[in-house]
């Protein structure tokens, strides 16, 4: 049995936004995990993908290791018992669906906002992260270039990714919708992370101008508020600003900031909207009880109505299709590779007799007869091997390789353990 690419999957397609953030992976755990799966599973290859709409581990292995992963990733959490997050996770355990999810993913088929361009630079962060912990091998190596090389092909030959249709594009969209009514509304932007970041520069072409921004690393904000015309202030006074915003954005995992209830409660003057694009979450859902504020979560952030939209869906057929020929030959191609070892062991069977023959036969000949002899045979090997090996390109082509392979495997006997007898 070969080792297989499979995918186990936890997305805000099938899981509550309290689930997803119960297994939320940043950076560091993101690494740990990597650690672990190398570890304590069977898996020969593992990269670790976790955003605010997703948590997923993409591996190869002989096995399915789906038990092994989220009793690993419950671990990395702080807790042991995964009763009720195991309902929630899928596992993807054909190669070419997982190949497939891969690519829709990546290409952000299967974002909230469609053709989100944030997804990509978090899966290239996780290939890095991954290559870094030398948990990738052959295999995830090609395919990731594979699905970098579609991204490209999307950009350049179809709409999928014009405009800026999306999360940070949505918030702006959607603030600029809350505060309608409101003459002058003042925003605090908290948090410039990377969505953060791209919340802060979608603004630039917004009709709200009192904007706010505050971020632990103050230079960081000041260049961003430089850029985007905003007030940048220190994080000491994220509190006061807030109490002179009508609307906050979060984008601070809830473990590092969290504003809850009570704190805004007791706030003289109450900002009307708190939007939350963190996981886990920063705001307090509790907040809505508040008289005169509403709290929106990453979830309620869905598709905004407008024409970039309407062409990046037009352009989802043609993504497909690119997805699907990438698939068909990066298949080809793990294919091939795979039978790879069973051509090697059978030129070498080969190259043995051929060794033997023509040691029987080189004494009585002079060296330049010898010489001739050898490269004749040579070439006959290579003629010999050539036949069996077009046929299963051909056969992998066809999607079959399976059969060919072992019925050459079993004519000579050429399992790995017998490779050298």
């Amino acid at each position: 049995m070969h080792a297989t690419l499979r995918v186990l999957t936890l997305s805000y397609k099938n899981a509550p936004i309290a689930i997803r953030e119960a297994v939320s992976l940043n950076e560091v755990g993101c690494r740990n995990l990597l650690d672990k799966v190398k570890e304590y599973t069977a898996c020969t290859e593992v990269m670790v993908l976790s955003t605010c709409n997703r948590t997923e581990v993409y591996y190869t292995a002989e096995k399915a290791c789906t038990h092994e992963l989220v009793k690993l990733i419950a671990l990395e959490k702080g807790f042991i018992a995964t009763k009720g997050i195991l309902p929630y996770f899928k596992a993807i355990n054909d190669p070419k669906a997982a190949m497939t999810h891969l690519f829709r993913v990546a290409l952000g088929l299967e974002s909230q906002v469609v053709g989100d361009m944030q997804i990509m630079n978090q899966v290239k962060n996780a290939y890095h992260w991954a290559s870094e912990a030398n948990a990738v091998g052959p295999l995830l190596h090609r395919l990731l270039h594979t699905v970098f090389h579609a991204n490209k092909q999307a950009v350049n030959t179809t709409n999928f990714r014009d405009g800026a249709a999306s999360v940070a594009y949505a918030t702006v969209e959607m603030v600029e919708t809350l505060t309608a009514n409101i003459a002058h509304p003042r925003v605090l932007l908290v948090g410039l992370g990377e969505i953060g970041r791209d919340v802060c520069l979608n603004f630039r072409k917004s009709r709200i101008k009192q904007l706010t921004v505050v971020n632990r690393t103050h230079h960081k904000a000041l260049e961003l508020a430089q850029r985007v015309g905003a007030r940048a202030v220190y994080w000491e006074d994220v509190w006061q600003e807030m109490e002179k915003a009508d609307v906050v954005i979060s984008s601070v995992p809830g473990d590092c900031f969290f504003i809850s209830k009570e704190r805004v409660a007791a706030s003289p003057h109450k900002p009307r909207v708190f939007l939350d694009l963190s996981m886990p979450r920063s705001i307090d859902a509790a907040l809505e009880n508040l008289p005169g504020i509403s709290v929106y979560n990453i979830d309620t952030i869905r598709n905004r109505t407008s024409e970039t939209l309407a062409l990046r869906l037009a352009s989802v057929p043609a993504v497909e299709l690119l997805i699907a020929e990438a698939v068909a030959d990066f298949t080809v191609w793990a294919e091939e590779m795979a039978f790879s070892p069973v051509i090697q062991r059978f030129k070498g069977y080969l190259e043995q007799i051929r060794q033997q023959e023509l040691a029987r036969y080189v004494k009585k000949l002079n060296d330049e007869q010898a010489q001739l002899l050898d490269a004749v045979t040579q070439r006959m090997l290579n003629k010999i091997v050539k036949l069996p090996a077009m046929e299963l390109k051909a056969a992998c082509q066809r999607g079959e390789p399976g059969q060919l392979s072992d019925s050459l495997s079993a004519l000579f006997n050429l399992e790995p353990e017998n490779a050298q007898n």
